[in-house]
């Protein structure tokens, strides 16, 4: 086995900084909205696409370019895509239009998408043993915090940054910490081996891409109507995921490497209950912030950095949970999990009855230590899974079957900011225009979805524990 390379820490904590800037900017635009609305006289629905087309774009290209990333070496796509990310940062910061702003974000989006896999792929790559646990730890901390932070970062931007114009900061300061990371990511990440080119599988890169296009586009437009538009495109990305998994067995069967390898389902332990895992947990996970910011900001009249204080208890559990979370996944396994998704649902269920029940004055206040738990517990999850998820897959694999996790959980979070923020209206309605009401309804729906997601985790800790009795010959997967 070779030596580990020594500049691995230093590598890791690189492609962490790009992977937070990529994955804040999820979140981050939202609070500024309503500036660029006015600032580029947009109207509603194109404003939506500056927010819907990032998580777009960013959703199609990542198991594509975490299989490019396997196939042309991580750090060619992770220094290209970090490029694609920088420059159109800086594009979308000096569009003079909304056209402009919007065809930046669709393509800063792409950016993202594609440097996210190269993320797990390098821990993979470069991590054995319990450091590798460790790396992942950190890896599902950027993640989490990243979408728990982002409110609160925009907010900070726009009290610095005041006045006509101050959105585009926003965007801006990606650039300085960007150009900073693409100096450090060129000096310490690894090269591929020399001559290591292989097949790529076009017909399964259209596929997929077709796929989760069709899956995606109603739900990211979901606020302007986007699933009673186009619901046909569900039935449709149905067939086509079928015609995907067709031709992936036909690319196997005739011995060329596959743009994402279906065995790993059967025959990784672990794989395929952590994908539906993590997709179920970012339905409640990532829903519940939209929710909370029209909450706080139309129901109670909080500006967008009091929106983003409000909520900052989660995340600074999460942090602080996430950091232990790499070295007990080793010790406990799936059982950490199972842990952290039932602190998650009492923290959640705790602040919907709270959030229902408080006086409006109180509100922020009274919330913050059920969501402290909540948060706590939330590190326990992504950070854990993402390690024993892909703990077990072949490095060579290790691009796209991240990428394949990661689009599982752009999906369930586009499933749960349409439907909680959907629900929250609907209930707003209902109620006579009652916002506490509303957040109550929304934020136990997305206590229920986690507590799906945590039937799982008991599930598959169940199934460890008796594998770990019994013993039986794994399923190989070529690499």
């Amino acid at each position: 086995m070779p030596e580990p390379d020594p500049r691995r820490w230093k590598a890791l904590w690189v492609t962490l900084t790009a992977g937070f800037m990529t994955l804040l900017d999820v979140s981050i635009v939202s609070v500024a909205l309503p500036s660029m609305q006015q600032d580029l006289g947009a109207s509603p629905a194109e404003i939506q696409w500056v927010v819907s087309g990032y998580a777009l774009t960013f959703g199609l290209a990542l198991v594509p370019c975490g299989r490019l990333g396997d196939a042309l070496g991580r750090r060619t796509m992770f220094l290209a895509a970090l490029t694609v990310f920088v420059l159109c940062s800086a594009a979308a910061g000096a569009a003079p239009s909304v056209f402009w702003l919007i065809v930046a974000r669709l393509a800063q989006g792409l950016g993202a998408g594609a440097l996210a896999p190269q993320n797990s792929g390098l821990i993979q790559q470069l991590f054995r043993g319990a450091e590798r646990g460790r790396a992942f730890g950190f890896f599902g901390a950027t993640v989490g915090i990243s979408t728990a932070v982002g409110p609160l970062a925009g907010g900070l931007i726009l009290a610095l940054a005041h006045g006509p114009g101050a959105w585009r900061w926003i965007f801006f300061v990606n650039v300085p910490i960007g150009i900073v990371a693409l100096v450090l990511a060129a000096r310490l990440l690894p090269r591929a081996a020399a001559g290591r080119r292989e097949h790529i599988d076009v017909g399964g890169v259209l596929l997929l891409g077709a796929t989760v296009f069709t899956v995606l586009l109603p739900l990211v437009l979901a606020s302007a109507g986007g699933v009673a538009r186009l619901w046909w495109l569900f039935p449709l990305g149905a067939v086509l995921g079928w015609l995907f998994v067709q031709w992936e067995r036909r690319v196997i069967a005739h011995g060329r490497p596959p743009l994402l390898n279906l065995r790993l389902l059967r025959g990784t332990p672990g794989y395929a209950s952590g994908i539906a895992l993590g997709s179920l947990y970012f339905v409640g996970f990532s829903g519940i912030w939209l929710v909370f910011a029209l909450f706080f900001q139309h129901g109670l009249g909080y500006t967008p950095l009091e929106s983003g204080l409000a909520v900052t208890p989660f995340a600074v559990g999460s942090a602080v949970s996430a950091a232990v979370g790499g070295r007990l996944v080793a010790r406990l396994d799936r059982l950490l999990t199972v842990l952290g998704l039932g602190l998650v649902v009492l923290g959640l269920t705790a602040t919907a009855v709270v959030l229902a029940l408080t006086p409006a004055g109180a509100a922020g206040a009274a919330a913050g230590l059920p969501l402290l738990v909540a948060g706590v517990g939330g590190g326990w999850v992504i950070s854990p899974n993402t390690t024993m998820t892909l703990r077990s897959v072949p490095v060579a694999m290790a691009g796209s079957a991240g990428g394949a996790l990661q689009t599982g959980q752009r999906i369930g979070a586009a499933i749960g900011g349409a439907a909680l923020a959907g629900l929250f209206y609907s209930v707003l309605a209902a109620s006579g225009e009652s916002y506490p009401v509303a957040v109550g309804a929304a934020i136990g729906a997305a206590a229920v979805v986690i507590a799906l997601a945590w039937v799982i985790a008991i599930a598959d800790w169940r199934s460890g524990r008796r594998a770990a009795a019994h013993p039986a010959e794994p399923v190989h997967v070529p690499e």
